[in-house]
């Protein structure tokens, strides 16, 4: 079990406690004996000051950047959603207060969360000018610039940059839990996994909410304690109090259900948060996934031109291609990796670090050479993360250096995590490495967590293990 550094004995009978929270490690033990769900006794704000921002991760180990507080492409009769509002406020008061630093660094949070929940990384600059104007006011004790700075460094995938100014930040306010939630998203992308558990636990110490609990619950899912996962989301679920925190929570209880094979389940849990929050678009996408995985291809395809275009995130667009690649559709599939470069090339000039997404992408749909040099980029600024060394791995063996390959393959699904396409990738190096026992035991791995996991991965694993005898 990891060090969390949460101290103190266990109790033995925690369902007779009276307590707000349990911390990581009581919930790991109770998880494990099945006593009792994390709880909590209420939910907090979730916001400091305007905004808390935060970076979660999606199950396939990408950084997928959420609100917990407003829903994608909410629009409000006035036609504009209730964050650019919220821009349009703070820019009208910026004009006739210009020196308001806290104001500066307000906006800034809000160009980094309209980045994230429209996909559109222009607001990145946006946001960094925004941070500087507060700083060059306010150049000490000003903790908000620093975390807001720390918040785009991660939205950016600078996670060194992002711990660096967070830690500065606490420096002058350890009060913080949005600058805990920004340490914890850094330290987990840099796979220091210890230490984002001590850093959660304090975020949780100072904030037991939706924002605190998801990260709390990704962590389980990482060590593969699916169940602690689960029941720290389903009470984050129940105490939520608006339909777009009930959509963020139901959308990841998909997703733990869908990564673990429970189709049905995972199907509910998106249907769930789309009656809550019918504008939270990452839930059509779960939809769709569920749809395949049920022969529905055509709703599926229409599922994800939808997301794609309303939210047109790497991942999501990935995901469109695959599915019209492994129809037949091998034209419009390729039309979409198109624009899945573009977008990518879009991001990156924003600032962006698209290495580690950009290596997967190529060693899957592209050039080995190119994936090899991106994954090499991003590994050596992440050698501890399970995501870099996963694709570091793949793209070796696109290349045709298994040997190599297959040492990072096996650090990647170290912590036991149920990413299926992590087991899939150690069970095709094993295999080109010649380790047939441990390819067969990788993929069958992969296919006991999700048998529909990828349209065009999960056919190629089960073939390669039919053929492995």
């Amino acid at each position: 079990m990891p060090n969390n550094g949460a101290g103190g004995a266990i109790p033995q009978d925690v369902s007779t406690r009276s307590w707000q929270y349990l911390t990581i490690q009581e919930a790991y033990d109770v998880g494990r004996a099945g006593r009792v769900a994390v709880a909590v006794a209420g939910v907090l704000a979730l916001t400091v000051g305007l905004l808390a921002a935060g970076t979660l991760l999606k199950p396939n180990g990408s950084a997928e950047n959420t609100s917990v507080s407003q829903p994608a492409e909410s629009r409000p009769a006035s036609g504009l959603s209730p964050l650019a509002r919220t821009i349009e406020g703070l820019q009208a008061k910026l004009r006739s207060n210009p020196d308001d630093h806290a104001g500066w660094a307000a906006l800034g949070l809000s160009y980094v969360q309209q980045a994230r929940i429209t996909a559109d990384p222009t607001y990145y600059p946006k946001a960094e000018a925004a941070f500087a104007k507060s700083l060059q006011i306010q150049p000490k004790d000003n903790a908000e610039a620093l975390t807001g700075s720390a918040s785009l460094a991660a939205g950016r995938h600078d996670f060194l940059g992002a711990l660096r100014l967070v830690d500065q930040a606490l420096k002058i306010n350890d009060y913080s839990a949005t600058a805990y939630g920004v340490k914890t998203d850094a330290l987990t992308e840099l796979g220091r996994y210890d230490d984002a558990l001590t850093a959660v636990q304090r975020m949780v110490n100072l904030r037991p909410a939706i924002d605190s609990l998801s990260r709390v619950s990704y962590s389980f899912e990482l060590h593969g304690d699916v169940a602690s996962a689960r029941q720290t989301l389903q009470r984050a679920s129940r105490d939520a109090f608006s339909p777009a925190d009930k959509a963020f929570t139901e959308y990841y209880l998909g997703e733990l259900a869908w990564n673990t094979g429970d189709v049905a389940g995972a199907r509910v849990h998106y249907d769930a948060g789309l009656a809550a929050d019918p504008s939270y678009i990452q839930l059509v996408e779960g939809r769709a996934k569920t749809e395949v995985a049920q022969g529905d291809v055509k709703a599926a395809l229409e599922d994800l031109r939808q997301v794609t275009q309303i939210l047109p995130q790497p991942s999501f667009l990935v995901e469109l291609g695959e599915l019209l690649e492994s129809t037949g559709q091998q034209a419009a599939a390729k039309e979409q990796y198109d624009v899945v470069r573009a977008t990518e090339q879009l991001f990156a000039a924003q600032g962006v670090d698209v290495d580690v997404e950009l290596a997967l992408f190529e060693a899957d749909h592209g050039n080995a050479a190119t994936a090899l040099a991106a994954a090499g980029k991003g590994y050596a600024k992440r050698p501890l993360s399970i995501t870099a060394q996963d694709a570091y791995g793949w793209a070796l063996h696109a290349v045709g250096r298994n040997a190599d390959a297959l040492p990072l393959a096996r650090q990647a699904v170290r912590l036991g995590s149920p990413q299926p396409a992590l087991w899939y990738h150690l069970g095709v190096i094993s295999a080109a490495a010649g380790d047939k026992a441990g390819a067969r035991k990788a993929l069958s791995k992969a296919l006991a967590l999700n048998p529909h996991f990828n349209p065009l991965q999960a056919p190629k694993a089960r073939a390669l293990l039919a053929s492995l005898g």
